[in-house]
């Protein structure tokens, strides 16, 4: 996607005199680097000491080494699935090519490189995803835990591969500092995985290609870090990149000043993209797992290597462990709200492993449970690996008493019932920063589900680039359980990571824990000259769920849209819906009454426009039932929906 004059015009709005200054001055260094590459300075007697304690692998869990194993075979036969491509070329892969589009990536200078069009460059996740060489972390973590050399040797025929293709500078790789952070901490690991192999110093301190390549990513790093607008998680990634690599390598003359600027800046950053409460401020809970997943990894870095860190730091990780453990539901599924690109801090563990459960699973190691939180009952590779290197500190802070249910600085409210039913609702604000570029427009929207099973779902995000109209759908008004007015979205968006006017959200009522009936009430300003206002009620004793849309302001064309998840058949026969899924073997069912002032009709897997689609993951959808209710707002009564689950 080749962005418009007009789309620059409306990112430099959004930006500050002080953001417009640096990235003037990053255009400045741009210039002058394409013809000033300077040497890695030399570098002898190099040592790897941040290696796991003894006794590490040995208590890894045999049924995760048995998943950490099958996935690494899969590897070494050259099989990988990424983002609903199926890759059958990892045993020799070309670096540059988009196995989706089969484009190439153009070999020019990295500033030249024009990642945001698909036509010229092909889908450039695809692209960048094997390059963070997790899949490589993968193979390091098989060898430590078999110690058969062969995934060894596989890593490092790959390691000089990927360095003698890429040169500093040259191809698509060296765009975006996101890739280089964590490309940089898989790195880190894959050393300290390979520790026990012969080839491992030759591989690396002691391997000039190297040690090139490292002190290029972080003189990269060093130079241009994403700021103003662009300081989300993209900042995390690269600061914890960054750090872990200049404690773990730090050989360089300049390591002692990356490592020191580095860790500043992933203090600051940390907490600036963290609200008070422990949610990631993005509102966007993938990103909530890889900026937790990154903090941990800076840490064990830090501690492994003897660095202080700031108790602040510990600090918001403790929170957003916290926070983690208050929003899943009985199945340990987060709430699925804004932007998901499958994106990780660091990756050991097989096919299989449940990411939300390992993160619990670190942070009792780390942090410690407190009695209201979830059991974990899975295995993980990585949270045996973290907690050997991440040393116990005691931190003055008072934890939550019993399971938080309302978030009012991030406005989500959590709704529970009997039979596992779980209901999110979202009454806070549009997303993080001026442009809040992984925020839907999806102010006021719930998101229901019974037993982990999504009934009311978030449909995901599917893609980022190249799809126009797919990701306008996912991220838009309609795309969300909540009302649309004048076939327009509440925000108003500016390109597919740019947000030029954001509604305002706010949470009137929270009573989640109410005498037999939980209830919340929000409203927005996002529809220029009306309010929307909805109030949530879940009653126990009747497992009902009832939800009042009301409309302030002048008559106006409505569509209420309601998202079944994909294992929900609906029978709607005029405003009735009966509901039935199938969980554990087991029938389940429910009936939802809806408006009858609306005309109802169900919409499913339809493509002109985009509606009635569900994406279980980046660069995948599959088609789901979509209710959508027209007509109008000039109900006295609003319009009442109720969710009734029967047995």
């Amino acid at each position: 996607m080749n962005m418009s004059a007009g789309w620059y015009l409306r990112r430099l709005s959004r930006m500050g005199p002080r953001e417009v200054g640096g990235r003037v001055g990053d255009a400045v260094r741009r210039r002058r680097w394409r013809s000033a590459r300077p040497d890695c300075p030399s570098v002898t007697g190099a040592r790897f000491t941040a290696v796991l304690p003894a006794g590490t692998i040995a208590a890894v869990p045999a049924d995760a080494v048995k998943r950490l194993v099958a996935e690494a075979d899969r590897l070494m036969y050259g099989q990988a699935e990424y983002f609903g491509v199926v890759r059958e070329d990892l045993v020799d892969p070309d670096w540059c090519r988009d196995p989706k589009t089969g484009r190439r990536a153009p070999w020019a200078y990295a500033f030249d490189v024009p990642y945001r069009d698909e036509d010229a460059v092909g889908d450039v996740k695809q692209i960048w995803e094997l390059s963070r060489h997790q899949y490589l972390t993968v193979l390091a973590a098989a060898y430590a835990v078999t110690g058969n050399e062969r995934y060894a040797e596989r890593v490092a025929e790959h390691l000089r591969s990927w360095w003698a293709a890429n040169a500093p500078l040259r191809g698509v790789h060296w765009t975006s500092g996101i890739e280089l952070g964590i490309r940089l901490l898989s790195w880190v690991w894959i050393r300290r995985l390979l520790d026990g192999w012969p080839g491992a110093r030759g591989l690396f301190e002691g391997n000039p290609v190297a040690l090139n390549q490292i002190w290029h990513h972080q003189r990269w790093l060093a130079a241009f870090p994403s700021r103003g607008s662009s300081a989300n998680n993209h900042v995390i990634a690269e600061a914890a990149g960054q750090f872990a690599a200049a404690c773990a390598f730090g050989w360089f003359p300049a390591s002692v000043r990356w490592r020191a600027d580095a860790l500043r800046s992933l203090e600051r950053q940390l907490r600036a993209n963290t609200f008070g409460s422990g949610l990631n401020r993005e509102l966007a809970t993938e990103y909530h797992g890889l900026v937790l997943e990154l903090g941990l990894a800076a840490v064990a870095e830090a501690d492994a290597a003897g660095v202080p860190v700031p108790a602040s730091v510990r600090l918001v990780l403790l929170r957003m462990t916290d926070a983690l453990a208050a929003v899943v539901d009985g199945r340990l599924r987060p709430p699925r709200q804004g932007d998901a690109d499958d994106g990780h801090g660091l990756v050991v563990d097989g096919a299989g492993t449940d990411r939300w459960a390992s993160l619990l699973a670190t942070g009792d190691a780390v942090f410690g449970r407190l009695a209201w939180w979830p059991a974990v009952t899975g295995t993980d590779v990585r949270t045996p690996l973290l907690a050997a290197l991440i040393e116990p500190a005691e931190l003055s802070v008072r934890r939550p008493t019993g399971r938080p249910a309302h978030f009012a600085d991030a406005g989500m409210t959590i709704l529970r019932g009997p039979g596992e039913i779980w209901c999110r609702c979202d009454g806070g604000p549009h997303g993080f920063l001026s442009i809040a570029a992984h925020a839907h427009a999806d102010a006021l929207s719930v998101e229901v589900r019974h037993d982990g099973v999504d009934v009311l779902a978030d449909p995901g995000t599917y893609c980022y680039h190249g799809q126009p109209e797919w990701r306008r759908y996912f991220r838009s008004t309609l795309g969300h359980n909540t009302l649309q007015l004048d076939g327009g979205d509440q925000s108003v968006s500016g390109g597919p990571f740019l947000w030029t006017r954001h509604a305002r959200g706010r949470v009137l009522v929270a009573d989640p824990s109410g005498e037999g009936v939980a209830r919340w009430c929000g409203e927005h300003d996002g529809y220029q000259g009306s309010v929307h206002r909805r109030r949530v009620e879940l009653t126990a004793a009747s497992r009902e769920l009832r939800m009042v849309d009301e409309v302030r302001g002048p008559r106006r064309e409505a569509r209420l849209a309601f998202h079944l998840g994909p294992a929900v058949t609906a029978d709607l026969t005029g405003h009735r819906a009966v509901l039935t899924w199938v969980r554990d073997g087991a029938g389940r069912s429910a009936v939802l009454e809806l408006p009858a002032q609306l005309s109802w009709r169900a919409h499913r897997g339809e493509t002109d426009p985009p509606l009635g689609w569900y994406s279980p993951g980046f660069g995948r959808k599959e088609p789901a039932t979509t209710l959508v209710g027209t007509g109008f707002t000039d109900g006295a009564d609003g319009f009442t929906t109720v969710l009734r689950f029967r047995g």
